[in-house]
């Protein structure tokens, strides 16, 4: 288990700011499959302005992750693990962020290249996620803990 460096009132700031990204950029592609569904602008559009606000509070909560990570140990299981989780959660913002750019013209009716764009960066929070919860959660019944 790693111990975060950034914290407010003794709490970890980071896990504390990406639920509310991760949220709203996930449920943001399930709006988007609902509009392919019922060919409905109004949940495209509504998907719009998730992922506008998944990406910024996902930008914030990278700052804060990588406070995080740089305060890992050089050359341990967890520095690499960190590595991978910030990576692919960068990408996954990012792909958001492409797709968003393609439905700006239409936001009531992105471009099946912007759903999939979706649809792969919800693909990637899932095992960016993981690892997240493997940098927090994996290992911590084998460590003793700390006195």
């Amino acid at each position: 288990m790693i111990e975060p460096r950034a914290k407010i009132l003794g709490h970890p700031i980071h896990p504390m700011l990406i639920v509310f990204p991760l949220g709203l950029l996930v449920t943001s592609f399930f709006f988007d499959v609902l509009a392919l569904a019922l060919h409905s602008g109004e949940f495209a559009l509504v998907a719009f302005w998730m992922i506008a606000a998944g990406v910024a509070g996902g930008l914030v909560a990278a700052v804060f992750g990588l406070i995080d990570w740089l305060a890992i140990a050089d050359d341990t299981r967890e520095k690499r693990i960190g590595m991978w989780h910030g990576g692919l959660n960068v990408m996954m913002v990012g792909l958001f962020a492409a797709g968003w750019f393609l439905r700006r013209p239409l936001p009531s009716f992105p471009p099946l290249a912007a759903v999939v764009l979706s649809g792969i960066a919800v693909a990637l929070a899932l095992v960016g996620g993981w690892l997240g919860g493997e940098l927090v959660y994996g290992r911590s019944s084998t460590i003793p803990p700390q006195q």
